[in-house]
């Protein structure tokens, strides 16, 4: 018999990758998301299941009945925007879900969550993963993603393995949230770095992220894996503005155009944050204190344990990615 997996978010950017990987490796795979599968997944086999997160766990049993393993991406991952929603969805969406998972007697859960919930704007260097904290975090996705993952991680038991795994910075095709932020800066010469931009950072090759979640729902029961968090990367700290101006590149653009100092650019990030919220403007603003941060430190972490632990190797590597995304961007 097929095992079945249930991904939410799978219309999401990690979310996708878990799906379209997890399906390649054999699994029967539903995607639980608010509208219609793409028609790249349908052809892949993968299911379809319409509900929300939000909605309680009632609307999510039926989704889980019959898997034995569930994958946990969907959340709100805006930089900016009123607590009270990311609240409702990254924290009590992922309640909902741990709930469903014990009605439905899934054996295993992998949670989706991102390094900053353990990051308190210093710089992290060759970091372990750290713990959840979100009293520290900085921003609303932050914190929320921290209380979220508090959430899923007490549901470790018997019964129910819990892992939860931190892909940092994933790119590539189809990558809407950050390859065509980036990209569309830099076509209209919008595209800068904060300070020198020589800051290393990790991020991870969005195939990469998909086959680190399959090898997670493989190993989730084991006592060294379960109740743990993972920083997942592909090892391979590029500074920022090497990262920028390839990812750039890739898309047919020029890379940064300019530098702006960086305590301007924490300062303007908090005023623009002010006056976007003051205003209820729609969107994404130019700059925040935390996107300045995130771009001026270095944050890059020890992936030995987690490789160890998985049984997992990022098969893309950097260079690799860059090519492929030029391909599908039709850059250089």
């Amino acid at each position: 018999m097929t095992d079945r997996v249930v991904v939410t978010g799978g219309a999401g950017v990690v979310g996708g990758a878990a799906a379209r990987a997890l399906a390649a490796s054999g699994f029967d795979v539903v995607s639980v998301q608010r509208g219609p599968i793409s028609d790249e997944m349908r052809t892949l086999g993968i299911q379809e299941y319409r509900a929300d997160i939000t909605g309680g766990a009632a609307g999510l049993v039926d989704a889980l009945r019959g898997a034995s393993a569930v994958v946990h991406a969907a959340a709100r991952v805006d930089i900016i925007g009123p607590w009270e929603e990311f609240e409702r969805i990254n924290v009590h969406g992922t309640a909902a879900v741990v709930e469903a998972a014990q009605i439905a007697g899934i054996e295993r859960l992998v949670m989706v969550s991102s390094p900053s919930v353990a990051h308190a704007g210093r710089s992290l260097v060759g970091a372990p993963a750290g713990t959840a904290d979100p009293d520290a975090a900085r921003g609303n996705y932050a914190r929320s993603k921290a209380m979220a993952e508090l959430v899923a991680l007490e549901a470790d038991s018997g019964d129910l393995a819990v892992i939860v795994l931190r892909p940092h910075l994933v790119w590539g095709p189809g990558d809407r949230q950050l390859t065509e932020r980036i990209v569309e800066r830099a076509r209209a010469g919008r595209l800068v770095t904060i300070g020198s931009g020589a800051a290393l950072i990790d991020t991870t090759y969005i195939d990469n992220a998909g086959d680190a979640i399959v090898a997670a729902v493989r190993r989730a029961q084991l006592p060294q894996v379960r109740g743990r968090s993972f920083v997942v990367s592909n090892g391979e700290p590029r500074t920022v503005v090497e990262m920028l101006t390839r990812i750039a590149w890739a898309g047919g653009a020029d890379g940064p155009a300019r530098s702006i100092p960086f305590p301007v650019a924490k300062a303007g990030g908090r005023v623009v944050e002010q006056w976007w919220e003051r205003t209820g403007r729609a969107g994404e603003p130019p700059v925040t204190s935390f996107l300045a941060e995130q771009l001026a430190t270095a944050h890059w972490f020890d992936q030995r344990e987690v490789r160890t632990a998985l049984q997992w190797h990022p098969r893309v590597s950097i260079e690799e990615g860059f090519g492929r995304l030029a391909a599908h961007l039709g850059g250089r």
